[in-house]
């Protein structure tokens, strides 16, 4: 079985990088890969509780994150540092996550077979 990373590093709206990344993600767990999510930089603002991207003309895929465990995609790692460049904390986030630091996301890059950067 393959490793896949996908690191979030981009904001939810205005490009549809993050709806790939999660289309992605979703896909490869159907077909029996063993996927993480790893968000950093403005990638953690995927994760804000009630988002209305829809106000502004985007399709919400944002509560697309709550269907991860029925794809058994339960290694989900957010920055803490970048928590805290955007003022967020843990009680914010839609989706149960496991906050690290730099280097266990350098850690977790290291032990997969391929990492994708959305």
């Amino acid at each position: 079985m393959k490793k896949l990373c996908i690191l979030f590093r981009c904001s939810p709206h205005g490009t549809v990088r993050g709806r790939e990344g999660l289309d992605l993600a979703l896909l490869s767990a159907s077909f029996e890969q063993e996927v993480s999510l790893v968000f950093v930089d403005e990638g953690v603002l995927h994760l804000i509780k009630d988002q209305q991207p829809e106000l502004i003309g985007a399709k919400d895929y944002i509560s697309t994150f709550k269907a991860l465990p029925l794809y058994d995609i339960d290694s989900v790692f957010v920055c803490k540092q970048s928590l805290a460049d955007y003022g967020l904390s843990h009680s914010l986030l839609s989706i149960p996550v496991t906050v690290v630091n730099d280097e266990a996301i350098a850690a977790h890059l290291k032990q997969v077979d391929e990492v994708l950067v959305f």
